[in-house]
Parts: structure tokens; sequence; C-alpha cells
């Protein structure tokens, strides 16, 4: 014991003499081995719960990664019960021929309830009324009280409106996953792909007319238009009718190679986010749907109905000094010149009297089949379900033959007269307006409805229109501009004439030596102003328009110039002097 207290230890034992003593280990030494024992066997127990938990946490991770990432939440729909077949999304995106997105879908979320679990729809209809601006207390009330297991509150809320009905915590308020079908470009081409409704269903345009194959068919839907100059073609039509109070607007720019609409404007147009009333005005296609007598821009199907049969050539002379009385009607020209005039100059200075002589000389039948040829008399062809069936005489008198020689007595769209054109120009071949691009570079072949060489010289004519005639003010100088003025008066629902409501119009081609683009801009009710002399014939307000249109087009498209000569000189090389010859009624023979 002392030499424990003071440190000091005898590893032998203390034996009394002549006794064996059996030795025993110390008690430190066992109570070593229990310890250790215990802390084996806690360490064991706390190795085989943090296992177990381990193992419910990862069970709760992997949970919780398919639910929000893999399979996503299974949303509730419409019907009375958790097996109704969830409600179909998805819908094809629209571009324009660059790729430029026109229409695609968002995900959003809709908001619902289940009436049946509602506690108390005062209360949380009033509580939805003050974080959902826009929504109807007494219509949201009506629908919470309902009863029914399944009633829409609210349809594509953003992020935020979301989170803040959440934070509400409104019994039977719930979310449902959805899309919302978006058009990045707004207003700009509202009447061409159209709209779809709450249920991303097709109301009109492309979006209607294509639905099921947008609905169907993951891939893009390219369309031949460009974004570029729709917004040229809009902006100018915008701009003129605030220069001459008009009503409304129309715009077309075609590819006269392959009939591919490039831009194809109507106004006023509307926002196909809110979707107008479904007798909106603002509905109204002017291009495709939009009936109306053309004027003056008919002379160019006349005279290529008289050049092509042969009744007449460019130099051939009818007598324009006095009007023409038939009946109670009296046709005769605004700016009479009083003599006899040759084709040419009859197109050059829209001589009414004069194309009213060379129809009757071509005879009804065979100008009724040549305009049936280019597709006039027809339902036009395009890819959009708003369309309209030109209006025509029945029967077709001799009277009707005079008024349609110079664009009255029959109304058609804007459509008509720009593929009509583009046929008069291209060579003679009528191809099918589209608003579809063309794939790996093929186009639909077309028909041939009249010949080259009555092709050339109706680019001559309108040629000669810009240079000398009514479409001067459309000249946009190195592009040989060609072209034909249009004014006639509205027609009303009743088939009367609106008094001082004139549709102006000017279609034009360029360049002449090779037509490339048409381009028709149309006026609805433009008013005269200091600017024009008070005039509202289409010389003075849609033949500018064109011009302006043209003139940024060939810089956009990158079309360089190519004509520096003189009026008169030659569209292709052949014919150099053409413009005097025809207009003073000399023989082309030699040129």
């Amino acid at each position: 014991m002392i030499a424990r207290l003071f440190g000091k230890r005898d590893s032998r034992p203390f034996l009394s003499p002549g006794r064996e003593v059996r030795l025993r280990a110390p008690a430190k030494m066992l109570l070593d081995g229990e310890t250790k024992e215990n802390l084996e066997h806690s360490r064991s127990r706390l190795i085989l719960a943090g296992s177990f938990f381990m193992a419910i946490f990862a069970t709760i991770s992997y949970r919780l990664v398919d639910v929000a990432v893999v399979n996503g939440v299974e949303e509730p729909t419409r019907g009375r019960t958790a097996q109704t077949e969830e409600l179909r999304l998805g819908r094809a995106d629209i571009t324009d021929r660059n790729g430029v997105l026109l229409a695609t879908n968002l995900p959003t979320v809709n908001l619902f309830a289940d009436g049946r679990d509602v506690r108390d729809p005062e209360e949380s209809a009033r509580a939805l009324a003050r974080v959902l601006p826009g929504l109807d207390y007494a219509e949201t009330l009506q629908r919470l009280s309902s009863g029914q297991a399944f009633v829409y509150l609210k349809r594509n809320l953003t992020p935020k409106q979301q989170f803040d009905v959440n934070t509400l915590g409104l019994p039977g308020v719930q979310f449902q996953k959805g899309e919302a079908r978006v058009y990045p470009q707004g207003h700009i081409l509202s009447h061409t792909v159209g709209m779809t409704n709450v249920d991303n269903q097709g109301l009109s345009g492309i979006e209607l007319a294509f639905d099921q194959r947008l609905r169907d068919n993951g891939e893009p839907m390219a369309l031949s238009i460009d974004l570029r100059l729709q917004h040229l073609v809009t902006r100018e039509l915008a701009t003129a009718i605030e220069e001459f109070d008009a009503v409304g607007a129309a715009g077309v720019v075609l590819d006269a190679r392959t009939g591919e609409v490039l831009a194809l404007s109507s106004l006023p147009d509307f926002d196909p986010h809110s979707p107008p009333a479904a007798d909106d005005p603002v509905l109204f296609n002017r291009v495709t749907k939009g009936l109306y007598e053309m004027g003056s821009v008919f002379k160019l199907f006349t005279a290529a109905a008289a050049l092509e049969t042969g009744t007449a050539d460019l130099t051939t002379r009818y007598d324009a000094t006095d009007p023409i009385q038939v009946a109670s009607f009296t046709i005769k020209d605004f700016h009479p010149l009083a003599r006899p005039l040759t084709v040419a100059e009859i197109i050059t200075h829209s001589s009414n009297i004069g194309a009213a002589k060379m129809g009757l000389e071509l005879g009804g039948d065979a100008q009724r089949e040549f305009l049936s040829k280019l597709g006039i008399l027809d339902r036009a062809s395009i890819e959009v379900p708003e369309i309209s069936t030109p209006r025509t005489p029945s029967p077709w008198r001799p009277i009707n033959t005079m008024t349609i020689s110079y664009g009255h007595g029959i109304s058609v769209t804007p459509l008509h007269v720009v593929s009509g054109v583009a046929a008069l120009v291209n060579g003679g071949f009528l191809r099918p307006a589209t608003l579809l691009k063309s794939t790996d570079g093929k186009f639909v072949e077309g028909r041939r409805v009249l010949s080259f060489d009555t092709s050339r010289k109706m680019r001559h004519l309108m040629r000669l229109v810009v240079e000398e005639g009514s479409g001067r003010k459309a000249e946009v100088s190195g592009y040989m501009v060609g072209g034909k003025t249009g004014s006639a008066e509205k027609i009303d629902a009743s088939g009367h004439y609106v008094q001082n409501g004139i549709i102006a119009s000017f279609v034009a081609a360029f360049p002449m030596n090779e037509p490339r683009y048409i381009v028709l801009t149309v006026l609805d009710e433009p008013k005269g102003n200091k600017q024009t002399y008070g005039f509202t014939t289409a010389g003075w307000n849609a033949a500018p328009v064109a011009g302006r249109i043209i003139e940024q087009l060939a810089m956009m498209s990158g079309l360089a110039p190519r004509y520096t000569g003189t009026p008169g000189e030659s569209l292709d090389g052949r014919n150099a002097g053409l413009t005097k010859a025809v207009v003073q009624g000399g023989d082309l023979a030699a040129q």
C-alpha cells in the first residue's frame, strides 16, 4: 500500500513461506475487456441504425428525383376520376422561311378547383381575386360553389401568380400542367399564321388549315414568308393609312418564279394572344377574303388575251374619240385623249373606252376562257381557309364583256390579281400561290397559260405605264419597275356602289428584264390631301407606296441595279426604242 502511494511497485507477489498461491488477472484487465465489448456492441448498433436511416433517405431522394425530374407530377385532369385521360398537349412550331419563330408553345399552369373540397367559397373567391388581377369575383364564386369535381378558374398563370395562389393554401384549389400558344412577332402575321383557342386548337389561318399536322407532327412548319419583308410591307401600309386617312390596306409580295408568298399583310390586324370577337372586322383578311372590283389593273388581262388570241397587236388602234353609251350607262375616260389609241396607249394612259372596244373585239367567250385559264374565275389556291370565290356575271353579256375589260362588273381578291400578273410576266406559267416554303428547292411546275412572246410584250407594256403613264410615282431608279394602276368604287353589302368609296391599287413587277417579284398595294377608301392635290386615284397613293416597298425590297434582297439607260431603252436587248414606237403607233416588225 505504501509502495503504491509513493509510486513504487514490486511486480513480484508477496508469499508466505511454504504457501502456494494461484494468481488471478488484475481487476483492471477484466474491466477493460467488458468496456471494450460494450463499446463494440454499441458501435454495431449505431452502424446498423445509420445504415437504416441512410437507406430511407436514399429511397426518399430517389423518389423525389423520379417525381420532379423524370416522370413529373401526375396532374389532375378533367373528369370525375383520376383515371381520366390527360389533356393532350404539344403543338409544332411555325417559322418563317429563314427559321425565325412565328408561333410556339410555352409550358404553363392552369388553376382549377375541385368544388367538393372547397370549404369556404366566398373567402376563397375573395382571396383569389386579390392576387389574380382580372379574375371576376362573382364568376369565381359561382364556380367554387358548384360542387363539381373539376372547374377551371384561370388559365396560363405566370410563375408569380402561381406562387401567390400557392401561398394562400386554399383547400380544393389546385394547379394543372398546361401549354400556352405564343406568337413572338405579335400582330405582324395575325391573318396568315392565325391563332388557337384556349385548348390549343386552331381557329384561323395556318393554325386552322394545318391543325392536325401541327398537333401530330413535332417538326416545325416553315412558311414561305420572309419576316423582314413582312415588317416592311406592314410598316409602309400603316404609314399610307395614316397619310391618306384610309380605312384599311392590303399588300402582297410574291416570288414570280415560284409562286411563294413572301409577305402578306391585311390592315387593320389583331393580337392573336387576345382573340377578338368572331364578328370583329379586324379578323377580315383583305388579301384572300376581300372581293373587290379592281379597276384598271384588269386592262392587263384584256391586253394579254387580245395579244395571245391574235385579235390585236401592240399597234392595233381603237377609236377612243367619244364615250360609249350602252343603255343607261356611259363608258368614258378619266383623262380623255379623244382620238384613236394603240393597245400600248390604252394601257399606258389607262383608257376605259379603248379597253372596252378591245374586249368587244376579243369577244365574251374568249375573255371568259382566258380569265379562267389564269384562275381568276375560281376560288383562290392558297393554304389558309379564309378564301372567297370571285363574283362573276351570269349570263355574261356584251356589256359585261366591256366593263370587265377595264375591271368593273367582276369582283376578285387581291391574291387573284397577284397570281394572274405573275403568269403574265414570268414567261407565261401559272403557279398556285403558296404560303409554304419549298423543300429542297423544288417548286410546283405550273402550267403554261400564254406564250413567251405574249409575256415579253406584257412586260414592255407594264414598263411603259411606269415610264410614261399613271405609275410614274412607283419608279425606282436602277430596277426597271413595271406595273398598272387601278381605281374603282367599292360595292356595299346590298350591291350598290359606295359614293366616294374608292379601292385604289397598284400591281408591280420588277426587274422587268427578268421579273423576280410581284408587289401589290391596295388602299381602302383613301382620301385626297395637299400632296395629291385632292386626287384619290391609285397613281397618287397606291403607286408611291409600292415604289417605297420596291426600293427597300431590292436592297434587302441583294438585288443589284441593272438598268441605267434612258426611257425607251431595251428590256432584253432585242427591242430598243420600243417605247416610242408603240406609243406613237410605229411598226414593230423592224424593231
